[in-house]
């Protein structure tokens, strides 16, 4: 008879052995029926926190398994952000070497038409490639950008505000263009300086994050068994509770601090 808790594991490994990258499975994946419609309105960090407080439910208490799939959703929406910081941050990249090759395609003399699309072919970014595109084409339909923009949305309106400085004026549509892409870098390089300056911080925070889980683990190594302490007993549950609470204030504390200094 299998255990209760062996189910779960085994479920698992078939999931894994259902996805493995190989040409029959990628068969047995196109052959199953799609997800239904309402599987791309469910909130990504709530989904995740529900199956992971599920899992540790089987393992440990209803309260571990709550504070579980709450750290667990705020790491998910942690990752999810810093990926779309890195995901804009490589659209700005790309759409600074477009600027670079519309520069250069204006200073040979190409048409403004041709130099766009050659720009446009340059950039990595798609969205980036019709923006620069759009930009140089109809630049009043960029309007001035809100406060609180991204980064690619700040970019791609400085670019249409220099073609249309350039159109007023009068001006060399690539010089401004280079002024652009200049300030674009600059400001690229500003940001690496200060991720590089704030790397030793944000260790530091992370090791002192890390320091609970050491003391539960010491604690164990010499036979106090402190994790059964922590969610047998109602002093236990209390001091659980307060203390993640306190480890998840002092997470999003330094993680605002480097916000303010590094965006």
């Amino acid at each position: 008879m299998i255990a209760p808790a062996v189910g779960p594991v085994l479920l698992l490994l078939a999931g894994a052995l259902a996805v493995w990258p190989v040409r029959r499975a990628a068969g047995r994946l196109s052959a199953l029926p799609g997800p239904p419609s309402w599987a791309g309105r469910l909130p990504v960090p709530a989904t995740a926190g529900v199956l992971v407080g599920g899992a540790v439910m089987l393992a440990s208490t209803p309260l571990v398994a709550g504070l579980a799939a709450a750290g667990a959703a705020a790491a998910l929406t942690a990752w999810r952000r810093a990926r779309r910081a890195d995901a804009e941050e490589e659209r700005v990249a790309a759409l600074t070497e477009a600027l670079s090759a519309l520069a250069a395609e204006l200073r040979s003399g190409r048409p403004l038409e041709e130099a766009a699309a050659a720009a446009g072919a340059a950039c990595g970014d798609r969205a980036g490639a019709e923006a620069v595109v759009r930009a140089v084409r109809a630049p009043a339909s960029f309007p001035v950008p809100a406060a609180d923009a991204g980064a690619w949305d700040a970019a791609v309106a400085r670019v249409a505000a220099a073609v249309r400085l350039s159109v007023r004026t009068g001006c060399s549509l690539a010089a401004v263009v280079g002024a652009v892409e200049d300030d674009l870098r600059a400001r690229r390089r500003h940001r690496l300086e200060l991720r590089s300056a704030l790397a030793g911080p944000r260790a530091s925070a992370a090791l002192l994050a890390g320091l609970p889980v050491l003391a539960l683990l010491m604690g164990s190594g010499i036979g106090a068994d402190p994790w059964r302490v922590l969610t047998t007993t109602g002093t236990g549950q209390v001091l659980l509770v307060l203390g993640t609470a306190l480890e998840a204030a002092g997470l999003a504390w330094s993680a605002r601090l480097v916000a303010r200094v590094a965006p």
